[in-house]
């Protein structure tokens, strides 16, 4: 297989994406709004873990661009709760992709603990032979669900999916920590905002 030739796409479409979220963040502070955008990473799933999920769901190789939903990923992370949902109804109007597929682990968290918005996305790419469409995730969390997912998925790769029973309910706790770290800060957020933009003006 050309990795090079069937993932060049991918790149043209994380970096695309992050361009066009980065854009939207700026239209927010050029109106001295608050920004629902803290941050925005993007990334090509490597080699080894696009052949390794593959693998453990018994997909195949001519089939993975259909089937692995995630080979372009996209994260976009916010401050607040509210924020993650102005993003997703933002990207609900957009003329330039199509959602395919939205899961919810905010309000039907995973019984890891884990929480965070996906969004599956169809993304039209011109390439030198056409058009293509690539099927890409964006995910959106608070940064403290990121800090959260961080660390679980290293875990998960240490333990190789296999995380001790006690750490696992080490994390099942953070994880709720977490949560109510967010909930706290979403009934302050007002005060928050306010601070900020009296900073940004000086």
């Amino acid at each position: 297989m050309n990795w090079a030739a069937i993932l060049a796409p991918y790149a043209q479409v994380v970096e695309e994406l992050k361009v066009k979220l980065k854009g939207m963040r700026n239209q927010f502070e050029y109106d001295s709004r608050h920004s629902p955008i803290e941050f925005i990473t993007g990334r090509v799933k490597p080699i080894p873990s696009i052949l390794e999920k593959a693998e453990s769901r018994q997909i195949p190789l001519e089939k993975i661009e259909k089937e692995i939903q995630d080979i372009a990923g996209v994260r976009v992370v916010c401050q607040f709760v509210d924020d993650i949902y102005t993003i997703v109804n933002m990207l609900r109007t957009r003329k330039d992709l199509k959602i395919i597929e939205e899961k919810d682990y905010i309000t039907e968290k995973k019984d890891s603990g884990y929480r965070s918005y996906h969004m599956v996305i169809e993304y039209p790419v011109e390439t030198i032979d056409g058009l293509k469409i690539v099927i890409a995730e964006i995910q959106i969390r608070t940064l403290a669900m990121n800090f959260w997912a961080t660390n679980e998925h290293s875990l998960n790769y240490k333990y190789k999916g296999r995380i001790p029973t006690e750490i696992k309910k080490r994390l099942q706790r953070a994880a709720e920590a977490a949560f109510k770290l967010d909930e706290e800060m979403s009934k302050i957020k007002y005060e928050v905002q306010e601070a900020q933009r009296i900073f940004h003006r000086k």
